[in-house]
């Protein structure tokens, strides 16, 4: 199977269990609730999932296994862009070619809508229906999801990233910066994938967090890449918005031909501690290259 035909059964499979979750139980909430759902069935790489559902099946598993998991960081994933959009945070009025959340309806129910869809990602992940893993496991994938979306990650990383603004951070203090604000979701992703097959160990999830550190780090180097090389059509939203903003990035910092040499050595560092894996992660290997060539 190509990496296009697995990505569109994957996005069809979290598609079909995200949308259930956004139907109104009051009447009164049923702005909200569209909110809510307008920030996440709206399109996207669905990359998160993606890497869920792949980690899950390179132990063996049924990828069904991880739909909670694959469901839980898509949420967190959306509710992170909508409050990053905000007029106080990036103050962004497009999102995956279509106006953000709080252009679409209003800041006051932009907030509700992230603030609901964090919660609802956690709901999602203790319910045992659509994680039928033991209460350790689940208890375990709950506690990876927390650290990587509050202040030790993603969270963290968006405090470090607003407090660096018209800063020139060295590679270290950078990467500091992005290993929190993107790539601890990332690593969750697959972590959570790991811990729903059932059949991970000790071994299995060092060299998974291996991996995921380092496609972790090579999305931030890409993006940073295309939004100096890329137009906003493509990427969907608004193109050159760090540099406007004088944000620290990595074509600024290393220069652009750098940052890409960086981006394959990123890859590479992933692609080889997948080593231990047979055929069953060849769709981790295929995500690993798809993350530093695709062009939005």
């Amino acid at each position: 199977m190509s990496l296009k035909q697995y990505q569109a059964a994957c996005q069809a499979r979290v598609d079909a269990a995200l949308e259930s979750l956004f139907v109104a139980p009051r009447g009164e909430l049923e702005r909200l609730y569209q909110a809510m759902r307008y920030s996440v069935i709206n399109g996207g790489k669905r990359v998160r999932p993606l890497l869920a559902y792949a980690a899950c099946e390179a132990l063996g598993a049924e990828a069904a296994q991880a739909n909670g998991a694959a469901c839980a960081v898509e949420l967190v994933h959306a509710y992170s862009l909508v409050h990053d959009d905000l007029p106080a945070m990036d103050d962004d009025d497009l999102r995956r070619g279509q106006p953000t959340t709080h252009i679409a309806f209003d800041e006051a129910c932009a907030i509700l809508a992230g603030d609901g869809l964090q919660a609802l990602a956690f709901e999602v992940l203790a319910d045992a229906a659509l994680n039928p893993q033991d209460a350790d496991t689940r208890l375990d994938m709950l506690a990876s999801l927390a650290r990587a979306a509050g202040p030790a990650g993603m969270v963290g990383g968006q405090a470090i990233d607003l407090g660096s603004v018209g800063r020139q951070l060295d590679q270290a203090a950078l990467e500091t910066m992005h290993r929190h604000k993107t790539g601890a979701l990332i690593e969750a992703s697959v972590r959570l994938g790991a811990l729903a097959s059932g059949r991970s160990d000790a071994r299995s999830l060092a060299a998974l967090q291996d991996y995921a550190r380092a496609i972790g780090l090579a999305f931030q180097v890409q993006d940073d890449i295309l939004d100096v090389e890329s137009d906003t059509a493509t990427l969907g939203k608004t193109q050159g918005k760090d540099q406007a903003h004088d944000k620290p990035t990595y074509p600024a910092l290393l220069g652009l031909d750098a940052a890409k040499t960086y981006a394959l050595e990123l890859r590479d560092q992933a692609l080889a501690a997948l080593a231990c894996f047979d055929s069953r992660a060849d769709a981790l290997r295929q995500l690993a290259c798809y993350i530093v060539e695709r062009r939005h």
